[in-house]
């Protein structure tokens, strides 16, 4: 099986890269290579480059760059780093010499926000896990009864990555401001899909990963309001105020510039197009299955690109395998958690009954994603369900 031949819909995973990103991308990997930091001609050209992408990714994202305390755009390595420096740098660096405090976070994070609230518990930090509603909603009064004057830090994603289901982070943020404490959310998968409004939200921090909406693997950004303190986790260089360390990569900058423009031009078209493909898919997957079909969060509001599937008596994770031999690739949920054979902390969360965890699959799709695709993905879905049902390849208990 080619690349070109196989059906991708694991866009949550990581995205292809566009044309015109990596044609702006291409420069600035070969002859326009110089080092921001350096204080010649060559160097300050790439500064301009790296300092003018930094502006224009706040802009896109509402972030506040001007005035007398504005906030800043720390790139990092990813959505991963950014994760860790928002909650590790607020609390007091990699040393955190401060007495242990309170941490309070939805059950339904991503695993490089939930892996440091564990390693936080196993310091003496105490964390309050929130729950969410059947759809997957952090609902925003469950918050008061865990905060108070202990609590340090408060995180709340915009978007859940299995699901799609976007929370009410503004909400959360008006009780986190009203109780002093900052509120940190990750972004990753909402950020190039919808529209994200920094300052609107409310939000003390908040994390982007370039490469889920077609930009370069490898950079990922943190924004930080202006009054919220970080201390740094990379230390070794002043680049970026002393809070990231190391030198800034001019070429992923652009890259990541180059696709939430692309995005920023083509907001509308990508939101209405990939809504209809994703209840397309949905549609034919319920009127085509000889059984229950469960579609995960459906009540709640949610991505336009996401779709969380149960296809009732059909093992999920045989189900990913079969259809990747088949030609469509998709997962059973966050890559950064697929070595798991576990369910879902996300559908467990839900309270998903036993059968819809065995046999729930994430399909998402992205900008490059046709009609075609889903067409002749759910042809090959529906086919090899029929298959494992037929010869008894039922759930696993």
């Amino acid at each position: 099986m080619t690349r070109d031949a196989m059906i991708y819909l694991d866009h949550n995973s990581t995205t292809p890269l566009l044309d015109e990103v990596a044609a702006a991308m291409a420069p600035w990997q070969t002859e326009r290579f110089g080092n921001p930091a350096s204080q010649h001609a060559v160097g300050r050209r790439a500064r301009r480059a790296l300092e003018k992408a930094r502006e224009e990714i706040g802009r896109m994202l509402g972030a506040n760059l001007s005035g007398s305390q504005p906030d800043r755009v720390l790139f990092t390595s990813g959505g991963t780093e950014a994760n860790n420096l928002a909650m590790l740098g607020s609390l007091g660096g990699p040393l955190m010499q401060s007495p242990p405090g309170e941490v309070i976070l939805s059950p339904i994070e991503h695993p490089s926000v939930a892996a440091v609230a564990e390693l936080l518990e196993r310091r003496g930090w105490t964390i309050h896990r929130l729950g969410v509603s059947r759809d997957g909603i952090v609902e925003p009064q469950t918050l008061d009864e865990p905060l108070s004057e202990r609590t340090r830090l408060v995180c709340v994603m915009l978007a859940n990555n299995e699901t799609g289901v976007i929370q009410p982070v503004a909400e959360i943020a008006r009780r986190c401001q009203a109780a002093g404490v900052p509120l940190h959310t990750d972004a990753a998968q909402i950020a190039g899909k919808l529209p994200v409004n920094f300052r609107a939200i409310g939000a003390g921090t908040m994390t982007i990963a370039a490469h889920k909406f077609h930009g370069p693997l490898g950079i990922g950004a943190l924004v930080i309001r202006g009054d919220v303190e970080i201390d740094p986790l990379v230390v070794g260089g002043f680049q970026q105020e002393g809070l990231r360390g190391g030198t800034e990569s001019v070429a992923l900058a652009v890259g990541m510039h180059a696709a939430l423009a692309a995005w920023e031009r083509e907001q509308q078209g990508r939101i209405e197009r990939m809504s209809a493909l994703r209840d397309e898919l949905e549609q034919r997957l319920i009127e085509g299955f000889d059984g229950r079909v469960v579609i995960n969060g459906a009540s709640a509001e949610r991505l336009p690109h996401t779709s969380n599937v149960a296809l009732e008596g059909v093992d999920r994770q045989a189900l990913v395998m079969a259809l990747d031999l088949e030609g469509v690739a998709c997962s059973t949920g966050s890559a950064c958690a697929s070595g798991s054979s576990e369910p879902s902390p996300t559908l467990v969360a839900m309270g998903c009954p036993a059968d819809v965890l065995a046999g729930s699959v994430r399909f998402s799709l992205g900008a490059t994603t046709t009609h075609a695709d889903v067409v002749a993905a759910t042809e090959k879905v529906l086919a090899v369900a029929a298959r494992m049902r037929a010869a008894g390849r039922t759930v696993c208990r």
